[in-house]
């Protein structure tokens, strides 16, 4: 971030909100409602979060309607559910639209006590606050286990929070680690290009076709309000369970989502790992 970014930006103001993918803005879309100042610091250059990231044909699981931030919609899609472009495109509108004061890039390295503030630190700049939102996501810091034979390996281990897509694999032999949605999807992203092999912890577990994100939305929602009720909610359904979007359901339909249990270790030359997701650590 260059000094230029700060100037006509307040740097000691009532709240500090560290990132900017939809978590951030839906907390900035409440913070404009008040009148409290703010400032929302975010690490990448462009609006979108870690959808920027993300690879080109990840696609949310439940429709436009029921994947949006608080007062605006999320624009119907061609599809019936929303792509990585139009994902990134509604969260880009969705800051302009409410004029939040997103600053970028921004690399927050700690926030310290001074004081009855919090001092935000970043790589140039400081900022002072009452409070601060962390927002920053989970992929930030991915995690890869430590197997035996890592070092040693000379293909690639990536995990799955910088897949960069099919066309990196294209005729290569792949495993793809983790028992996930992002396990599933990109063994179904891959199945055309690639000799992909899935590896997971146990048998993968599947919502039933007609279930989607809508369920899994609306499950979220009685939990809270039986919390809020003073109710003790219904034991929920593992929200691991693997959401079968079309890619996937196709990808099932072909056998390419047979698993294999995991391995114990590399060989030098044996294997391309393509993706560690969350249950896969």
């Amino acid at each position: 971030m260059t000094a230029g970014a700060v100037a006509g930006q307040p740097t000691d103001v009532d709240v500090a909100v560290i990132g900017g993918g939809q978590s951030a803005l839906a907390v900035g879309f409440y913070l404009r409602r008040t009148n409290l100042s703010f400032v929302m610091l975010d690490e990448q250059g462009i609006p979108g979060g870690a959808w920027t990231r993300a690879w080109p044909s990840l696609m949310l699981f439940s429709p436009a309607q029921w994947s949006s931030l608080p007062g605006y919609l999320l624009p119907r899609t061609a599809n019936e559910y929303p792509t990585r472009a139009e994902v990134i495109a509604y969260l880009a509108e969705y800051e302009r639209r409410y004029a939040l004061p997103v600053m970028r890039p921004v690399h927050v390295e700690r926030v310290e006590r001074d004081g009855d503030r919090l001092m935000v630190i970043a790589d140039d700049a400081t900022w002072r606050a009452r409070a601060v939102v962390s927002a920053t996501g989970t992929w930030a810091n991915p995690v890869i286990p430590s197997i035996p034979g890592r070092d040693a390996f000379r293909g690639i281990i990536i995990h799955s929070a910088t897949y960069p897509g099919r066309d990196a694999f294209e005729g290569k032999r792949v495993l793809v680690v983790g028992g996930g949605n992002s396990g599933a999807q990109i063994v179904a992203d891959l199945m055309d290009v690639a000799g992909v092999t899935w590896v997971t912890l146990g048998e993968p577990h599947f919502l039933p076709d007609e279930i989607d994100g809508r369920y899994l939305f609306e499950q979220a929602t009685a939990r809270y309000r039986a919390m809020q009720e003073g109710r003790v909610p219904d034991p929920p359904r593992s929200l691991g369970d693997i959401v079968a979007v079309a890619s996937v359901r196709a990808a099932r339909a072909r056998g390419a989502l047979a698993r294999v249990d995991p391995f114990v270790r590399f060989h030098r030359t044996r294997r391309r790992v393509a993706g560690w997701t969350r249950r896969g650590r």
